[in-house]
């Protein structure tokens, strides 16, 4: 049969339209709907794209949302909480990692009544890093004390975003709101949504932003004091009214739903009841997997099995009395958890259900709690069928065997476990002494002699092939020509990024050297800890024995943006003065989520959240100096490099691993080509980055205890080009070179200009 399209939308009160879209595409299409004040944010998988939906949106003019790429997740939320003391309505999204890092700041928005909307994208929380769609951040925010909406498809996404700036803001709530919705299943799968057609209508249905009741840092005429201390009996009288407003939300969020369905056809009551009302044996999920259950239930109930399925529209408040009410009659239910809270014999959602049950005097249905999905995990009708069984089960047995379990999961067998492949590398392999690095003792510089890079090709490689970089990705050959110059064993640790994800694929690893991960924001400190362990086992005499034959060297490799939300405490770290490199290759942008911009972007230049437009050409800001703020430090040694000048950057790299060991922190900058996301082919990555150099766009120095030295100046070799020159090797650069873009290219020549003739100054003044 047919569906007559123009009749179902005009069968509402408001004129909607059908689109074909993702969960991310319906938040932003919301969000650009409202045409809110201000988003900051920060990319992370899987909710990167609703930034970069909107940022496209406003290059064309479809919005004016101020959008605000901040250096982290954790300022990502500062500035929306700002944002949201100053009388505007404000707008986010995260995942994951990135919800994790701005924790501290989300019950501060709670407590303090600053209404706004968040979407959270759920995705699994590391570690071991996953980038897939379960619960686990979801249940962190249980307790922070937003409101929390929950969306099973993308359609709920673009309804909840309407709904939940109309709760947030209603005088009852004035609290902060979160839309959730499954990372991957929900965010990146299309499908028909309707939609609001016209903005107005979207205006009307939110309404004004209320005048009353709310702060404003920006009313001159109304000084306030916006989050005081404040001691007992207060604090516990804050908290109350916060507890009240968040059970009025519940109440609320249901008068909003009526108001919208009347308008829409759309209904959303707290808890989405599916066969229910003579179910004798329940389902129990959330989000995307709750559409599937219902196929299962329909195919249970041709079986005569009296099935029924239950999933929640809104778990913060939890809708205590819905739940026990639906259940009442219900001899046994599966709830099925995607993710646990461990140590609590279930996840978070079996525990909510059990005491709905025990509050309202039910203690004859049984409750299987079952931890699913991790980690992406797909889950199927054949799992739905397992879940109904587990029910039934207990119905005929009148208990419940094994009340919590995982499901879909496999403990592993000793026999299975990973094996090595490759054996240490041999010791005398790494230390050739073919590089020597001797220190004047007059000016306390080093100087370095190498062999040919030819002699050095013996020399094993770090890494192993077979990683899963795009072909014509620059971080594998500067990182081995790096590490060229550096004897005997490392250690490494690396910064989420594409040097990360590409190698450590489990149960595979390209590393051959011990490797350890943490996460963007806390590298630098992590290492610093294995650092100061080594050097304190040693003090102790523990690692005499253990076949040591030199010290090691300690290296993090960061990029991908590392260097912006790493970037406190990688200073942390050279201001303590651990003897350690942070090697940073800058491909510039945030490559490993898609290609973001991120402060090492130059002015102009193309990304996914600088986006080209009749509105806006690219970056609108100058590139960040990374290796000028590290010499800022005082660390003992700084350097940029090149694979497209290997002799330069192997001398460099001796240098850094004798400061490492005998002085201090070192950083070093490697520009390194990322064809995929700077839009060039893949075996031009060399020369572009050779001229990037000979633009003087990315100049070759040192510095050595303050004192700059340029290893090559292609001014006085005939070798400088224009800008312009580099600039037209990549796609992310050429709209640069059009006429109507001649303001922003003069500007991005004046800067790189400018600081080329500054380092000159520093090179021919040490004292600079």
């Amino acid at each position: 049969m047919a569906i007559d399209y123009e009749k179902e939308v005009s069968s509402t009160k408001v004129e909607q339209k059908f689109l074909y879209e993702s969960g991310n595409e319906m938040a932003a299409y919301a969000a650009h709907q409202i045409n809110y004040h201000v988003m900051g944010y920060f990319p992370i998988s899987p909710s990167t794209e609703v930034a970069q939906f909107l940022d496209t949106m406003k290059a064309n003019g479809q919005h004016d949302i101020m959008l605000i790429p901040s250096d982290g997740e954790h300022s990502s939320a500062g500035i929306c909480y700002g944002a949201s003391t100053a009388g505007g309505r404000v707008f986010n999204a995260t995942s994951a990692q990135g919800y994790m890092f701005m924790l501290e700041q989300l019950p501060v928005q709670a407590g303090t009544r600053m209404p706004m909307v968040m979407n959270l994208i759920c995705r699994s929380i590391s570690g071991p890093l996953n980038i897939h769609g379960d619960h686990s951040d979801l249940y962190f925010a249980l307790n922070t004390g937003w409101p929390i909406l929950m969306c099973r498809d993308p359609q709920s996404v673009y309804d909840m975003n309407l709904m939940a700036l109309k709760l947030a803001e209603h005088a009852k709530v004035r609290l902060p709101v979160m839309v959730a919705s499954d990372g991957y299943f929900t965010s990146h799968q299309k499908r028909r949504v309707q939609a609001f057609t016209h903005r107005e209508d979207v205006h009307k249905f939110v309404g004004p932003q209320p005048p009353v009741g709310f702060t404003d840092t920006l009313d001159r005429n109304n000084p306030v004091t916006v989050g005081p201390y404040m001691n007992e009996p207060d604090y516990i009288n804050n908290r109350y009214q916060q507890s009240v407003a968040m059970y009025n939300a519940g109440e609320v969020f249901e008068e909003i739903a009526k108001e919208f369905a009347e308008l829409t056809g759309r209904h959303y009551p707290m808890i989405e009841e599916y066969r229910m009302e003579d179910a004798e044996v329940a389902v129990f999920l959330m989000n995307s997997a709750s559409e599937i259950i219902k196929d299962v239930v329909d195919q249970l109930r041709l079986q005569g099995i009296k099935a029924g399925a239950i999933s929640p529209n809104m778990i913060r408040p939890f809708p205590q009395k819905q739940m026990a009410e639906a259940l009442k009659n219900v001899k046994a239910i599966t709830v099925g958890d995607r993710a646990d809270s461990v140590g609590g014999h279930g996840g978070n959602m079996v525990n909510e259900i059990k005491a709905a049950l025990f509050t309202y005097g039910n203690t004859t249905t049984k409750v299987i709690s079952r931890i699913y999905g991790l980690g992406g995990k797909d889950f199927y009708a054949e799992d739905g069928h397992a879940f109904f069984q587990l029910a039934l089960d207990a119905v005929a047995a009148d208990r419940v065997e094994v009340p919590f379990d995982y499901y879909g999961h496999n403990p592993g067998a000793p026999d299975k476990a990973p094996q090595r492949l490759l054996k240490p590398m041999d010791f005398d392999s790494l230390k050739t002494g073919l590089i020597t690095v001797k220190q004047d003792e007059a000016t306390g510089k080093l100087s370095v002699r190498i062999p040919p890079l030819r002699s050095l090709t013996k020399k094993p490689k770090r890494l192993a092939p077979g990683h899963g970089a795009c072909p014509g990705c620059g971080i594998f050959s500067g990182l081995e020509t790096f590490f060229k110059g550096i004897e005997g064993d490392i250690v490494a640790l690396y910064h989420t990024g594409c040097a990360m994800v590409t190698t450590t694929g489990y149960p595979y690893s390209s590393h051959k050297s011990t490797f350890i991960h943490n996460l963007f924001q806390n590298g630098a400190a992590t290492l610093s800890g294995v650092v100061e362990m080594f050097w304190e086992r040693k003090r102790r005499g523990e690692l005499d024995g253990l076949g040591l034959q030199d010290d090691f060297t300690f290296v993090m490799v960061t990029g991908d943006g590392g260097m912006d939300i790493g970037m406190g405490p990688a200073i942390g770290a050279a201001l303590r003065g651990h003897k350690m490199i942070i090697v940073e290759y800058d491909n510039e942008g945030y490559m490993n989520t898609g290609a973001q911009q991120s402060y090492s972007t130059p002015l102009g230049h193309r990304t996914s959240t600088s986006s080209i437009g009749k509105n806006q050409q690219g970056k609108v800001t100058q590139h960040k100096d990374t290796a000028q703020i590290m010499a800022a430090t005082n660390i003992p040694y700084v350097f940029t490099g090149s694979e497209a000048y290997p002799q330069d950057l192997v001398k460099k790299a001796a240098k850094a691993q004798w400061y490492a060991q005998n002085e201090g922190l070192v950083y070093g900058k490697i520009l390194i080509a990322c064809p995929l996301n700077w839009m060039s082919e893949d075996k031009e990555g060399t020369n572009i980055v050779s001229l990037a150099v000979e633009s003087c766009f990315f100049p070759l120095y040192e510095v050595e205890h303050g004192s700059t030295n340029i290893t090559y100046n292609p001014e006085d070799k005939g070798k400088r080009v224009e800008l312009s020159a580099w600039l037209k090797t990549m796609g992310k650069t050429r709209h640069l070179l059009k006429p109507e873009n001649e303001p922003a290219l003069r500007s991005f020549e004046a800067e790189v200009e400018r600081r080329w003739n500054r380092l000159k100054a520093k090179h021919e003044h040490p004292d600079l």
